[in-house]
């Protein structure tokens, strides 16, 4: 048994860390691509007196709302929507609700109220879910007047200037498809978690997307505050729903017919960051299993498209990126049993051990690519970037859940579109008051709690063995699971303490 782990374990190792270091390095070359190009660099913000003035010249805009039981956020979005300074005869708004509970009834009264000040805004109201939100929003655009769409989930507050600043992207380039803007955080220093999630969100929006555009590569709609010209989405083949990531799925489809996207890293949408673990892990399994499926859909067309070669490279790293998350579990379960091996004089040589060094290249990449993101984004970069290790601890804390939606996607395994939990930001911030918070504890934090024992009980043998270059690591795999196991369980027991009839809620990733 023995010489058979021998060789299984160093063979698994090495098959996760050569993986996770292919995509480290390209997150290293898409940070050393931005620190080469100044204008990676968002600049200053227009001034508003120097925007341009909407005039009859331009084009009506159809703004979607896309709800599904949102009863604590929907007036904040609506209101703020109908402040949106743009010509009210070329503005609609478009609630599209698919909800279950009195979200319907307090988003058709709010409607009502603004309709009878002219606004002009409609409430879609489905009677059942069928394609989610791709559904959703397909159903709204065949109701549409718009040439240009704009789409906010409940979770964002737009700015009344948003579209003055995005629109006027479209005039002159009629093959500009899509134009996406930067996300904002209303709530970020409210907790750890909130600021993590944050931390994470500025490195894809500072340096993924910008980079990707500037190297003429694909980027993506991130499913909220951008704009769509309509043509596009109708060539392109529409909203599809077979897979969790609609947004992407379109992205790629867009793309692929030649349309132009365009990123505008000045103009920050601002929006409201889950701030409970339970609804965080359901949102990262939904953006998971969602882009796998997609991954497995496009990237083959993606190969036999005309694209040049740093397109499909690039495009598929993008596409599979959430396929490092099995090479980082399989990397905690293998770790510290290697060392185990090595100190009892079984196992690898030294020569395997200094090749497995070059996995400092893929962690370069992550390290890089987060740095430069908080230094682009803000003044006091340095004192913020001091949330690394946490943030690279909750990303192997989550993966046990992320390769469940892994395999479920392989698998071909029909789940439904779970929605983010959102609260309001409340300014006392007692989220778990709220009829949405979720006061089940799913399946999956048992396992977590066990690989946290297990990676904790790991720490211990590295420590003994006096492998102290390997602890940083092998620590942070227990941190990472001790973390998510202790705010899951945390968050049910305030839940119930506070709600001890409180309606169920469950993750996909139970």
């Amino acid at each position: 048994m023995l010489a058979a782990l021998e060789i299984v374990i160093p063979v698994l190792y090495a098959v996760s860390i050569v993986a996770l270091t292919a995509y480290g390095g390209n997150l290293l070359w898409l940070a050393l691509v931005h620190a080469n190009n100044e204008t990676c660099r968002g600049g200053p913000v227009p001034d508003p007196e120097d925007l341009p003035s909407p005039d009859d010249s331009w084009p009506v805009v159809t703004v979607q709302l896309p709800l599904y039981n949102e009863a604590e956020v929907a007036r904040r979005l609506i209101d703020a929507c109908v402040e949106l300074d743009y010509p009210r005869d070329r503005l609609e708004i478009q609630v599209l609700d698919d909800s279950t509970d009195e979200t319907t009834e307090r988003v058709a009264r709010r409607v009502d109220y603004w309709q009878n000040r002219g606004v002009d805004i409609t409430h879609v109201h489905r009677d059942d879910r069928t394609g989610y939100k791709a559904g959703a929003l397909a159903n709204g655009l065949r109701l549409a007047r718009g040439e240009l769409v704009a789409i906010f989930d409940a979770d964002f507050v737009p700015n009344a200037d948003f579209l003055r600043h995005m629109v006027p992207h479209f005039f002159g380039h009629e093959d500009l498809g899509m134009v996406q803007a930067r996300w904002g955080h209303i709530n970020r220093d409210d907790s750890l978690l909130t600021k993590v999630q944050a931390f994470g969100l500025d490195a894809h929006f500072a340096i993924e997307q910008r980079v990707r555009e500037l190297a003429g590569c694909f980027m993506n709609f991130n499913g909220t505050a951008g704009i769509w010209r309509r043509a596009c989405i109708e060539d392109a083949g529409g909203w599809e729903h077979d897979t969790l990531t609609e947004d992407l799925d379109l992205s790629y489809r867009a793309q692929l017919r030649a349309w132009e996207f365009k990123y505008v890293p000045t103009v920050e949408a601002p929006a409201e960051l889950p701030p409970d673990m339970n609804a965080l892990r359901s949102q990262q399994f939904r953006w998971a299993k969602g882009g796998v499926e997609t991954a497995l859909k496009l990237t083959g067309r993606l190969w036999r498209s005309a694209q040049s070669l740093r397109v499909k490279l690039e495009g598929t790293f993008h596409l599979t990126a959430h396929f490092a998350f099995p090479f980082i579990l399989l990397a905690a379960l293998t770790h510290a049993p290697l060392l185990l091996l090595k100190g009892l004089g079984r196992g690898p040589g030294e020569i395997y051990f200094a090749i497995m060094g070059f996995g400092l290249f893929g962690f370069a990449g992550f390290f890089l690519a987060q740095l430069f993101a908080q230094r682009a984004l803000y003044p006091d970069w340095l004192r913020r970037f001091q949330l690394f290790p946490a943030f690279m601890a909750g990303t192997m804390g989550l993966s046990l859940s992320n390769t469940n939606a892994f395999w479920q996607a392989l698998r071909g395994t029909d789940t439904a579109f779970i929605r983010t939990p959102k609260y309001g930001a409340a300014s006392d911030n007692s989220w778990w008051k709220s009829r949405y918070a979720i006061g089940e504890v799913p399946r999956v934090v048992w396992g977590e709690l066990a690989l946290a024992l297990y990676s904790t009980a790991g720490l211990g043998v590295t420590i003994a063995l006096g492998e102290w270059a390997a602890v940083p690591f092998q620590a942070l795999f227990a941190l990472g699971f001790i973390l998510v196991t202790a705010s899951s369980l945390r968050q049910v027991l305030t839940v119930r303490r506070d709600q001890p009839v409180s309606a169920p809620a469950s993750s996909p990733a139970s």
